[in-house]
């Protein structure tokens, strides 16, 4: 059998395809992106068959490229088209201007435009239309916050579809989440999935948290279930690797580095401000004042890959980036040492690891990341006499990598004795260290990732537990805290069993104990809503300060209420 047959068609929806477009001789040509992700994703549709769909960052107008790439690559990739108007209001305005500061907890950068959303809302159900032209995949697995809301118009096309989710990013806290107007909307279109899955089990976490406390749902955290009408939804945590023997390698295939000072703290982060570049430099600043020790031995090598350069707010990073380099060399600088060199360009892989083999620090601090994988390829690519890793206690990447020395990115003091600590380690501690996070990290590689969540993705679906007393314990719990509480009980069916004759019931003595305990309570009150008469009522329930209610509320007594009757009432009398 082959294992395009025994794995089934796989349909991976992204907000890009995994290529990237090149001209030889005039001649439009595609060549696959660089990126972990489409290392994995890629031989995986190879292997199964299937389609690739997202937006290609631009017009294809060159069919013959795409089709020539599927040929190559046996999958289809299937390019959805947005217009100007949309890559503004769906990309920059509504993907990037308000869920991604949302999702990294900066609610105060967070931007609100309805005309943003529904330009989200368009844009995710072409998206949705496209996955459901694959008739016969096995599986449809779209990734990240841009789409969240294909699941459920790919659902109501394609009812039996397995929809598989993953979030490459954070998922906040209930009290974040919950400042968004679209918050139940977007947790309905991850629930229209059968699995979701997330880097940490703290973002899984906040999920069920906010499915439970905005739309309600039943959530079994233990089994990593939510139920959601009458579907239930898998729950499960996937910590993203990298392809770690690809980058060993590079680093191994590297040219070498004059072995020469000053020794390198490396920083490596796209230009945005989730990623704490600012706060990094000032931490490096901070540093060279502290320790005068280290002047003209040191230098931040600091690379920012430009990001979202049409948004305001990175154009105003940009400036303040620049603005912390300028003032950090004009105070420090000597004839021969320059304290930061910054860069601010794309770096090659191949040339990216060479430098993460020969830095003595990495500096990875970013204010808040889903995974972050430069610390893992730094880790990876240290191939000789290792160095040192700081990361950001903020990242998702810190949840596994214990044995880097960890940092409170805000804590600017910590930072600075991290560093001091780092360029002073000696080589057995780093060695010890290293070998230990590279151990890790070769384990639960990219492609063991990959396996991991396709074997759950596609697992048959398990339903939720049934309901047992702690469920009802824990929803009064939350309910009722601080609050009064009106018990509000039937009698025939309920507190007592049915009997043949209305005159042979009666409560067993653990229900009156229940209800004597409740009675007892300061904070309830217990009102017991009946079809009988009241006098009959009267006799079968032996609980003072009850309210007792005959006849469906046509007669009231107890709980110091002033006795009621209705006007009415003789005229239902039997006679």
């Amino acid at each position: 059998m082959t294992a395009r047959a025994s794995h089934g068609r796989l349909v991976v929806v992204s907000n890009r395809l995994p290529v990237i477009s090149t001209s030889q001789r005039g001649r439009t040509r595609l060549e696959r992106a660089p990126g972990g992700l489409v290392s994995a994703l890629d031989p995986a549709l190879r292997a199964r068959g299937g389609r690739w769909i997202g937006w290609p960052g631009g017009k294809l107008r060159d069919s013959a490229a795409v089709d020539e790439y599927s040929r190559e690559a046996g999958y289809e990739l299937v390019p959805v088209a947005l217009s100007t108007r949309e890559v503004r209001r769906f990309y920059l305005g509504f993907a990037n201007g308000t869920l991604w500061p949302l999702l990294h907890s900066f609610p105060t950068r967070m931007e609100l435009d309805h005309e943003d959303w529904v330009a989200y809302e368009t844009v995710n159900r072409r998206f949705a239309a496209a996955a459901a032209a694959s008739e016969d995949a096995d599986l449809v697995w779209i990734h990240d916050y841009q789409l969240m809301r294909v699941a459920p118009h790919l659902r109501r096309a394609r009812a039996e579809t397995r929809i598989a989710f993953f979030l490459h990013v954070p998922f906040p806290h209930f009290d974040l989440f919950r400042l968004l107007p679209w918050d139940r909307e977007l947790l309905r279109g991850l629930l229209a999935c059968d699995l979701v899955g997330f880097h940490c089990a703290d973002y899984a976490a906040n999920f069920m948290d906010c499915a439970e406390r905005l739309l309600g749902s039943r959530v079994d955290r233990e089994a990593g279930k939510i139920e959601h009408g009458e579907r239930t939804v898998t729950v499960g945590v996937f910590p993203l690797g990298i392809d770690t023997a690809r980058f060993a390698k590079l680093a191994e295939g590297a040219p070498d580095r004059e072995a020469v000072d000053p020794r390198i703290v490396l920083g490596v982060d796209r230009l945005d401000y989730t990623k704490g570049i600012p706060e990094k430099i000032v931490a490096f600043e901070r540093l060279l004042e502290l320790h005068p020790e280290h002047l003209e031995h040191v230098v931040l090598l600091q690379i920012a890959e430009p990001s979202r350069d049409e948004l305001p707010e990175y154009q105003r990073l940009k400036r303040q980036v620049d603005e912390l380099v300028g003032r950090v060399n004009g105070r420090f600088s000597t004839s021969r040492w320059t304290p930061i060199r910054y860069l601010r360009r794309s770096i090659p892989p191949e040339e990216l690891a060479g430098l993460y083999r020969d830095a003595d620090v990495a500096l990875v601090t970013p204010l808040r990341d889903g995974m972050n994988l430069v610390a893992k390829e730094y880790v990876a690519s240290q191939t000789r006499e290792p160095g040192a890793l700081i990361l950001s206690l903020l990242a998702g990447a810190a949840e596994s990598m214990q044995e880097a020395l960890h940092v409170n990115p805000y804590n600017v003091d910590a930072v600075v004795a991290a560093l001091d600590e780092a360029l002073k380690m000696d080589a057995a501690e780093r060695t010890e260290r290293i070998r230990a996070l590279q151990q890790r990290e070769r384990r639960h590689d990219v492609h063991a990732w990959l396996a991991r969540f396709l074997e759950r993705a596609v697992a048959p679906v398990a339903g939720i537990r049934p309901y047992e007393p702690r469920d009802f314990a824990a929803w009064l719990r939350r309910a009722a805290e601080g609050q009064r509480i009106a018990l509000f009980l039937d009698f025939d069916g309920t507190l007592a069993e049915i009997a043949s004759h209305p005159s042979q019931v009666s409560m067993r003595d653990s229900t009156v104990s229940a209800l004597a305990a409740c009675a007892a309570r300061k904070d309830t009150d217990i009102a017991i809503v009946s079809g009988r008469a009241l006098s009959d009522l009267q006799t079968f329930v032996p609980l003072p300060g009850a309210v007792l209610v005959g006849n469906h509320g046509l007669e009231i007594v107890g709980g110091g209420l002033a006795p009621f009757l209705h006007p009415d009432l003789p005229h239902f009398e039997v006679r």
